[in-house]
């Protein structure tokens, strides 16, 4: 297995030096895209500049009775398509930076996927882990109270990410709902008891292994026996870790913001018991089937699938000609910087990118945000096979392309996403 035809370098293109910024991935990714499809400058300016961009104070009262300032930001990108659509994301690295940069790559995931949204994304600066439940509650209602004049299930539609949950969700849904009538439809990912969707909380890891299943099958092999490396074991990667450990699928290593941890004698990791520590002690560490390592060398053992399923910029120049791993599929968003792909691909790696391989929450909630509409509920098997038919058809489309153009896999999901975008404005007559 090898990475697509590379068609341009750094070196070709624009100079930059070691990458640690969504903001200058995502410009990089969409400079390329906007090269190869002849752009002009106007059609570059209406595509890359933010709709709107909202940055709010947010005092709330502690257990203790003090008063706390937050920061909130959410910033709509590009509504061309359809409402804008964004998770809402609670981390001490929030910032009006991060957030416009994942906010214009929901633009081109949910152009990609051929849903009908546009891009958004909002955050909170805090540790969500160092508040307690009812300080959760009564920062998310005054978040959510303070930009809820932009949000509408025909307007922008928050859905959980980093540091939130369904539970943080039905409190979005009950403040919304409570100032504008019941609106189910006003948020997705919310608990399937208030009107979220059957399958939506393993979307994004049963997502990221549809697509690996894809791309293996074009070479004739199988999720059976691969050994895999999962870095971040939330949601997304303990999701995708149990359903490849399911298809036969060894996972040989798993890291947390903690720690890391591997397989003891070279032996995959019982998932299913790791999952109940996990869910139990609140990460991998501590793990009595798995042994210690370092959380810097979880990203270079040698394997056939690395799955980074954290944060942003994890692969980088000073680390990229290390990695060991045959196929990289990018369930994090911007996990990788230009300078790291260019490393990969050279040294002929696979890399399936973030805005084809997590798009499956996204797709999964356009269904929930269908289903609320409606007023009508879909069985699960209904919501699996729906998602694996727009992944693989997806998946199918951007590798034919990426084959025939010469282009890596990356380089062809920005342009075909960015010219359906852009096709979009010109037909509303921008």
């Amino acid at each position: 297995m090898t990475g697509m035809m590379k068609t341009e370098t750094l070196a070709e293109g624009q100079q930059m030096g070691h990458l640690a910024n969504p903001r200058e991935i995502v410009d990089y990714n969409f400079d390329v895209a906007a090269r190869s499809l002849g752009l002009s400058e106007s059609q570059k300016g209406l595509l890359k500049e933010p709709f709107r961009e909202i940055k709010v104070k947010l005092p709330v009262r502690m257990d203790d009775g003090t008063v706390r300032i937050f920061q909130g930001y959410r910033v709509q990108h590009n509504g061309a398509r359809g409402p804008f659509k964004g998770g809402i994301r609670y981390s001490p690295d929030v910032n009006e930076h991060e957030v416009r940069a994942l906010a214009e790559a929901m633009t081109w995931k949910t152009a990609l996927a051929n849903i009908p949204f546009g891009g958004a994304k909002g955050g909170v600066n805090c540790d969500p882990l160092r508040l307690s439940q009812g300080e959760l509650e009564r920062l998310t209602r005054k978040f959510i109270a303070n930009i809820r004049h932009v949000l509408g299930p025909m307007r922008d539609i928050p859905a959980p990410d980093m540091g939130t949950n369904p539970q943080v969700m039905a409190w979005i849904f009950d403040e919304y709902s409570s100032r504008q009538g019941y609106s189910p439809a006003c948020v997705t990912g919310k608990p399937v008891e208030l009107g979220g969707s059957v399958g939506r909380n393993r979307a994004t890891g049963r997502g990221v292994v549809t697509v690996l299943a894809e791309h293996l099958r074009e070479f004739g092999l199988a999720l059976d026996g691969l050994r895999v490396v999962v870095q971040g074991f939330g949601n997304v990667g303990s999701s995708a870790a149990q359903l490849l450990a399911d298809q036969g699928a060894e996972i040989i290593a798993v890291g947390d913001i903690f720690g890391a941890i591997r397989g003891q004698d070279g032996r995959g990791l019982p998932v299913q018991e790791l999952a109940a520590h996990t869910k139990r002690e609140g990460s991998v560490v501590g793990f009595p089937k798995g042994v210690p390592i370092d959380a810097e060398d979880l990203l270079l053992l040698d394997c056939d699938v690395l799955i980074p399923a954290a944060s942003e910029c994890v692969l980088h120049a000073g680390n990229a000609d290390r990695v060991r791993a045959k196929i990289i599929a990018e369930a994090a968003n911007l996990p990788t910087t230009p300078e790291a792909d260019e490393i990969l691909e050279r040294n002929r790696v696979s890399i399936l990118p973030d805005i084809l391989t997590n798009s499956g929450g996204v797709i999964v909630s356009y269904f929930e945000w269908v289903q609320n509409l409606q007023q009508k509920s879909w069985d699960e098997l209904t919501v699996r096979k729906e998602l694996r038919q727009r992944l693989v058809e997806t998946y199918r489309d951007v590798s034919h392309l990426a084959s025939h153009h010469g282009k890596t896999l990356r380089q062809m999901a920005y342009s075909m996403a960015i010219e359906r975008v852009l096709r979009a404005e010109e037909q509303r007559g921008a």
